[in-house]
């Protein structure tokens, strides 16, 4: 196309946009506050679900692509060199288009609630679309979700910003944004919703849910229209449920809860390894990328999101799995196909890892189903074959239901677990085994971690908590606010006499007293001296330092709120000094805090 169509078609989009803006101005004075969250919540919806139909198609087509060189050549070399094509693009993208940086994983959303009142950078909007789908799209072993859902985000987040919104109604839309995405990539609104109410708000309140349904149906309604169903991940013929089966879902249940310990820990570890390689953006997107080359090349399922394959599994005749393999002539051989998809479970921790650690972009979501999967198809064949049932297990049930237990267990989510993967097979004949697999998962990984995979590394520098929504809220205060830098201090040499002129110029009950250095050497308590100061013969015969009490308990700035307010708990004070750098900073009230906290509140609970 000539240079001067291309400009003329840009100057044409500005046009209409700045035409839809004024539409909409004109709407949120025409509307109601609520009418006018109905309408933005839709038109978020739209641009997920349209962000949603570029990623999957493109992902989809390039996968069929590589098939179809791969059954030519016999062997999957091509699926080896996609990928690390696609992560030396997306580092290239990054570096000079993205200003050299881009905040990956669904836990950036958690972090703009909690610390930034949902605002979100406006690159975010565009910048997950084109680096996933370099990354995913050409093979790196991860899933679209997270940037799908981060792309919804900073949509919503965005298009309040826009529009002059309030931080009540900027979370709430960002929450639609989420819903929408995940309502579109898996054409499952309830997912959608409970996904957002369950993962990405603090709080919500009943009225709240009528935005995020409409913006979860909208996403799937038009998944639904444009996406061809052999893009989504679905399943159409589920057995139904055999109580006498339960003993083999709660082993499930307990194998995914650990499996997903295992999958989150390896995981983390190949992001910790890469994170040391600094400034080496290319050394190191090549060396990952090449690794997980290797990787797919004796396992080609750990090509891309990895969804054809959790379809092949259950299905009749998974063996299809070892074509254009190394393996492929023993495919007849049972036992060395379940070996081979066993291998392949446990080596997808590492190769997410590698191809996120290494620069990629992507997320968890689509590994967490991959693994479940696998996992499901591993226990119930190898009952099967060792014939520890007088019966066979329903070996596509176990691999459907595996997905719900990974999700659970890496997420701690296990209402979307339950829903999305009843709504992908198409009805809820599976709901006993999905709640039991679920909820034994989240135990279990629960036990022995308290925060899921994509919150521990925020929740670890107390940035966020999202499981426990009052310290969501302190976390969003900033101390430095709150803290009272002009409070009157005293000198160790100081009179009495200075110390009840302070009483009757100020309220304080505590004063801090400070040397030269602004060292705290301790405090004066206001109820401990008032027989003195009531006294005009002890105040004038009293030396200060005789009624300085040692520092029992300092808040340090580089604590946070949330400690803070266990120091105050702890202590029993209702005042408190703080530090900086080991220097006195200024004092903190409790009833400070607490104000502070009541106007959050209601600025961040979603009505």
């Amino acid at each position: 196309m000539p240079a001067r169509k291309v400009s003329a078609l840009l100057l044409l989009t500005r046009k209409i946009a700045r035409q839809f803006e004024r539409l909409f101005f004109i709407a949120k004075t025409l509307l109601s506050e609520r009418h006018f969250i109905y309408l933005s919540c839709i038109v978020v919806a739209l641009s997920c679900a349209i962000a949603v139909i570029v990623l999957k198609s493109f992902a989809h087509a390039v996968f069929v692509y590589a098939n179809q060189i791969n059954s030519w050549l016999k062997l999957p070399y091509v699926n080896s060199i996609f990928p690390i094509i696609g992560i030396l693009l997306t580092v290239f993208v990054i570096r000079n288009f993205l200003d050299g940086s881009l905040e990956k994983g669904s836990s950036r959303i958690l972090f703009a609630i909690a610390k930034k009142g949902g605002i979100m950078p406006r690159k975010q909007m565009y910048a997950q679309i084109v680096t996933s789908s370099l990354t995913v799209g050409l093979g790196g072993s991860a899933g679209l979700e997270s940037p799908i859902t981060i792309t919804g985000a900073a949509i919503g987040s965005n298009f309040a910003q826009k529009y002059r919104l309030s931080q009540k109604d900027r979370l709430l839309l960002l929450a639609c944004g989420v819903a929408a995405g995940i309502g579109a990539a898996f054409n499952a609104p309830i997912a959608g919703v409970l996904f957002a109410i369950e993962v990405v708000l603090t709080d919500v309140t009943i009225s709240a849910f009528v935005p995020i349904i409409i913006s979860a149906a909208t996403g799937a309604l038009v998944s639904t229209i444009f996406v061809n169903e052999e893009v989504l991940l679905s399943f159409k013929r589920m057995n139904t449920f055999d109580y006498q089966n339960v003993p083999f879902y709660v082993l499930l249940g307990i194998l995914a809860g650990f499996v997903s310990l295992y999958h989150a820990r390896n995981f983390q570890r190949v992001e910790r390894f890469f994170s040391r390689m600094k400034n080496k953006a290319y050394k190191r997107a090549l060396f990952g990328a090449t690794i997980l080359g290797v990787l797919i090349f004796f396992f080609p399922q750990l090509f891309g999101e990895g969804y054809e394959s959790i379809k092949t599994l259950s299905n009749d005749n998974p063996r299809v799995l070892l074509d254009n393999t190394l393996l492929e002539k023993f495919k007849d051989n049972e036992w060395v196909l379940l070996i081979f998809i066993g291998i392949t479970m446990m080596l997808k921790a590492f190769a997410t890892g590698l191809t996120l650690g290494s620069g990629g972009n992507g997320g968890n979501f689509a590994p967490s189903l991959f693994v479940g999967s696998y996992l499901g198809f591993f226990v119930s064949k190898f009952v099967n074959l060792t014939g520890l049932m007088a019966h066979q297990l329903p070996v596509g049930n176990f691999t459907v239901v595996g997905m719900a237990g990974i999700l659970s267990g890496l997420f701690h989510a296990p209402l979307t677990a339950i829903f999305l993967i009843g709504e992908i097979t198409g009805g809820y004949g599976l709901m006993v085994p999905l709640m039991i697999v679920s909820s034994i998962s989240y135990a279990v990984s629960k036990q022995f971690e308290k925060h899921s995979m994509d919150v521990k590394h925020l929740a670890d520098k107390d940035e966020v908590f999202t499981s426990d929504k009052d310290k969501n809220i302190l976390l969003s205060i900033d101390i430095l606010k709150l803290v009272q830098h002009d409070a009157k201090w005293l000198r160790p040499d100081d009179s009495m006499e200075t110390l009840v002129g302070y009483l009757s110029e100020t309220k304080q009950e505590i004063f801090p007293v400070i040397d030269e250095k602004f060292n705290l050497v301790g405090i004066v308590c206001l109820d401990q001296i008032r027989p003195i100061i009531f006294n005009s013969y002890r105040v004038k015969f009293t030396a200060l330092k005789e009624i300085i009490q040692p520092v029992f308990e300092v808040i340090s700035l580089e604590d946070g709120i949330a400690n803070a307010m266990s120091k105050f708990e702890e202590s029993g004070m209702k005042t408190l000094a703080v530090v900086k750098n080991g220097k006195y900073f200024g004092l903190l009230s409790e009833v400070t805090v607490l104000e502070a906290y009541r106007e959050q509140l209601k600025e961040m609970v979603i009505e």
